[in-house]
């Protein structure tokens, strides 16, 4: 899932100028934050190709505090170069796995479970990203 440099100027508008000598264009970070979003692999883990993978965590970090990323997935989907839809993702004690460091500590006191194992309530994280595809 990577898009060409025509696709981009349709999207260049909602991203910011790049000033200044910069070794990394926003074409390759965009494409570098679509194949973190397809692959599901670590920053650390992009190929060569898109440049330093921290100068690209980075600009993307600093995108998403700033709003640019919603704006650049709102219009990559709007002239529909990238059709994607995601609901919900859930993350919480209950799905992510403990170290096996982490489970042998001693603990001071008894663990005491509730009586309803119900009351514990909803999951303590959940990201509800705002990419839905629009019609």
């Amino acid at each position: 899932m990577e898009i060409n440099p025509s696709q981009y100027e349709k999207i260049a508008a909602s991203l910011p100028r790049q000033r200044g000598n910069v070794s990394v264009s926003n074409l390759q970070v965009l494409n570098a934050v679509l194949y973190v979003a397809e692959h599901g692999c670590k920053w650390r883990g992009l190929p060569k190709r898109y440049g330093n993978w921290h100068t690209i965590y980075t600009r993307m970090s600093r995108w998403s505090r700033n709003g640019v990323l919603d704006r650049a997935f709102t219009m990559l989907q709007r002239e529909q170069i990238v059709r994607i839809k995601i609901e919900a993702v859930s993350l919480d004690s209950t799905s992510v796995k403990v170290h096996p460091d982490g489970t042998g500590a001693l603990k001071k006191t008894a663990h005491n479970p509730l009586a309803n194992p119900e009351g514990d309530g909803q999951p303590k994280f959940i990201w509800l990203p705002q990419m839905l595809e629009r019609p």
